[in-house]
């Protein structure tokens, strides 16, 4: 597959997602919602949320949902730009999926760190993350919870299950919506070989991982630590902390729990993948470090 970099005027282009025409939106650091033309490499400002826009999906008719880490869950015509807020009372607003009923189904990935602290929410494994749900008479009531930096949503193709990554713990839980196990949970996949961010069922039906970053042997051995060492590691210089490997990979992950795709980019011009989208063919890549979204194109599209 080709690989190809889509500068945006913005830090961190964490997530991504493609319009009906084919359109790429992303969010960056200032609050700015982007649409960006793969074809001219051109952008063009849709919104400022005021906050941090994170997890973007398609909110029909006319919308985007964007999970926005410091005001909540919001949707952002595409139109003309209108921010209308769904749900608050959250620290830390990460990512969504949309049920074909207009359900909501997102993240909360820490009741202690904020995004600022998301570095130790990742050491200190709180525990405090929560998958919840927003019906379509705007109720708001929490599936899961004790989730180890809840993080990426996505839906089964047949929304048998609702997958929600846990970061610090390397796992994709599975959540049953539909019996026989409706409420039940078990995990789509363990021991992943990296940091799962965004999650996002594809067009082809898989559920696709961004791997922020290959497990860390030192993040590891803190994670397993006394409580004291976890936090005194996030109080000392940032430069002295550990931090994200370079390194540009995102899998996908069949109903079963099976791995279909592992797929690897050009470290050197991107890296710190944490949202990703499979449309047709092609998986594009945000960073929440990168000024730019990438894709790994099919070389016969």
């Amino acid at each position: 597959m080709d690989f190809r970099v889509f500068a945006v005027p913005g830090q961190g282009a964490e997530d991504v997602v493609v319009g009906p025409d084919g359109s790429v939106y992303t969010g960056t650091e200032d609050g700015v919602i982007h649409r960006i033309d793969p074809v001219s490499g051109s952008t063009s400002k849709v919104a400022d949320t005021g906050g941090r826009p994170l997890g973007i999906e398609l909110y029909p008719p006319g919308k985007l949902l964007v999970c926005d880490a410091r005001r909540g869950l919001l949707t952002v015509g595409l139109g003309d730009g209108t921010i209308e807020e769904l749900a608050g009372d959250m620290t830390f607003c990460n990512n969504a999926a949309v049920a074909a009923d207009g359900t909501i189904y997102f993240t909360d990935s820490s009741a202690i760190h904020p995004i600022d602290e998301w570095r130790a929410e990742m050491v200190e494994v709180t525990r405090t993350g929560r998958l919840r749900k927003r019906d379509i008479s705007g109720k708001v009531t929490t599936v899961e919870k004790d989730l180890a930096f809840a993080n990426g949503v996505a839906l089964a193709q047949d929304e048998s299950f609702v997958a929600v990554a846990e970061t610090a713990a390397r796992t994709i839980v599975r959540h049953w919506l539909t019996a026989p196990r409706a409420g039940t949970r078990d995990f789509l996949a363990e021991d992943l070989p990296g940091y799962p961010d965004n999650i996002a069922r594809g067009s082809d039906g898989l559920i696709w991982i961004a791997l922020a970053s290959p497990t860390d042997p030192l993040v590891e051995r803190l994670q397993r630590g006394p409580l004291w060492l976890r936090r005194s590691v996030t109080r000392i210089p940032r430069p002295l902390q550990p931090a994200p490997k370079r390194t540009v990979r995102v899998q996908a992950y069949d109903n079963l729990g099976g791995l279909v795709h592992d797929l690897a980019g050009d470290r050197k011009r991107f890296h710190m993948v944490t949202g990703v989208r499979e449309h047709d063919g092609d998986v594009w890549l945000g960073s929440l470090h990168e000024p730019a979204v990438a894709v790994l194109r099919n070389s016969g599209g």
